[in-house]
């Protein structure tokens, strides 16, 4: 995709990138915004505290995607845009009432649902990485299974409050889902909890993004086609397809039948 702004950045002249970003993605970000925050009062708030982040020191998260070398980006810079405006405005949340009203809330769960709570929801890391911190740290025989089963409950005692969207708001990239894993399974060999690890992360960064907002969060394709810069929602379809398709077959090539997960 042609950004106007680019060149004005790498010749300095920073006001005039600034105009130009902003005049070609004011859109996208208001979308983001109006995604994310549901109370109306809210939106223009958190437009204007993204915007301010993005032109702070010099436009200086604009200026790092800039500064890197043609060809070196794995995404388009859409999907850059929007996993940036997604963390800023986590942050703003954050900083309001999201910790606090969470805090609060994790202290009716479980132990490990506590945890999860703690390491996702408020430490702000991905799924694939909260498992890693469990089973390192407090619970290594904790198999990949058990921890997505975990994490769905606690998306669900979280999901139902007044703010429950934030709960997923706050959360970190996809991971596979409960509905995957059938009652009743046999203890599973860690190597496969590893290879599991493994495929989710081999994912590129915009069909990440993709099926986060498509299969997780349920944005309607369309919706995710202009988000990701996909052409429309018939690619948001296809592509996603191909990728859990993907994973499925990276899966069996290693011996792990879809029915063993």
């Amino acid at each position: 995709m042609h950004e106007p702004w680019l060149a004005k950045m790498r010749a300095g002249d920073v006001e005039a990138a600034w105009d130009l970003f902003l005049d070609r993605h004011q859109r996208l970000i208001l979308a983001t915004v109006r995604h994310y925050v549901q109370d109306y009062d809210d939106v223009m708030d958190v437009y204007a505290q993204v915007c301010d982040a993005l032109h702070a020191e010099r436009l200086s998260r604009l200026r790092h995607y800039a500064e890197k070398p043609a060809g070196s980006h794995t995404a388009l810079f859409s999907t850059w845009l929007v996993a940036v405006l997604r963390n800023l405005i986590i942050d703003w949340f954050r900083h309001r009432d999201g910790r606090k009203q969470l805090s609060a809330a994790a202290q009716a769960l479980p132990d490990r649902q506590r945890r999860i709570c703690e390491l996702v929801f408020l430490g702000g890391r991905s799924h694939v990485e909260a498992y890693e911190v469990l089973i390192s740290r407090d619970e290594p025989g904790l198999t990949f299974a058990e921890f997505l089963k975990d994490l769905a409950a606690t998306y669900r005692a979280l999901s139902a409050g007044r703010r429950g969207f934030l709960a997923a708001d706050l959360a970190g990239t996809l991971s596979l889902t409960v509905e995957d894993i059938p009652e009743g399974e046999s203890e599973p060999p860690p190597e496969r909890d590893t290879r599991i690890v493994e495929a989710l992360r081999a994912l590129p960064t915009d069909t990440q993004v993709a099926v986060q907002l498509f299969v997780l969060e349920e944005l309607p394709a369309a919706r995710v086609a202009t988000l990701v810069g996909w052409p429309n929602a018939k690619a948001v379809y296809n592509r996603v397809r191909r990728a859990l398709a993907e994973i499925r077959a990276a899966l069996e090539r290693q011996g792990i039948r879809q029915e063993d997960l």
